[in-house]
């Protein structure tokens, strides 16, 4: 039984049937299989996840009631083929994933995508606030996760950068390529 991250092997590929028997503090994402742990955020980086999420409740609440918005910590599950038909998603096991996010705030219309555990398959929106003290989870937000979420079909994908006050937002196309809105 893994009961520490040190336990775990950096350089091994793990599933979410992996991930799901882990015990211990902390939280951690899986990119491809990969490791990556997460820092505690910050009491800003909190309330500014708290703000925003409140906003966007409330917007879909007058305007797309069927969605819902979460945050973390909340399993997002992203699988190798994202292009398959959602009952095939669903049937999927949980060795059969590999990348298991955890966004700061995610949308899904999409309620069949829902379980207990989560999300199966891409959110509509990702909004990652962005730690710009932190040059690990910085690269990670803006390279790795936006790669992953434009591959898996993300359909909009913000970044929140507190010390430049800005959002940026991408969009993506029919190519599957994000574009800046």
């Amino acid at each position: 039984m893994i009961t520490s991250l040190d336990q775990l092997d950096f350089n091994k590929i793990y599933t979410y049937s992996d991930y799901l028997t882990w015990q211990f503090d902390g939280f951690v994402e899986l990119i491809k299989g990969k490791i990556f742990p997460m820092s505690a955020h910050s009491r800003q980086h909190q309330e500014i996840v708290l703000n925003v999420a409140t906003i966007t409740k409330n917007f879909l609440k007058k305007n797309h009631k069927e969605c819902k918005v979460y945050v973390a910590p909340f399993d997002v599950r992203l699988l190798k083929n994202p292009n398959e038909s959602l009952e095939k998603r669903l049937d999927k096991t949980d060795k059969e994933i590999y990348t298991v996010v955890q966004p700061d705030i995610c949308v899904v219309c999409d309620l069949e995508k829902l379980d207990d555990r989560g999300c199966v398959g891409a959110p509509d929106l990702v909004i990652e606030v962005v730690s710009e003290k932190n040059a690990a989870n910085t690269k990670q937000d803006i390279k790795d996760k936006y790669e992953i979420y434009a591959a898996n079909g993300v359909k909009e994908y913000w970044l929140v950068r507190p010390l430049e006050k800005t959002v940026q937002k991408f969009i993506l196309d029919n190519n599957n390529v994000y574009q800046i809105g």
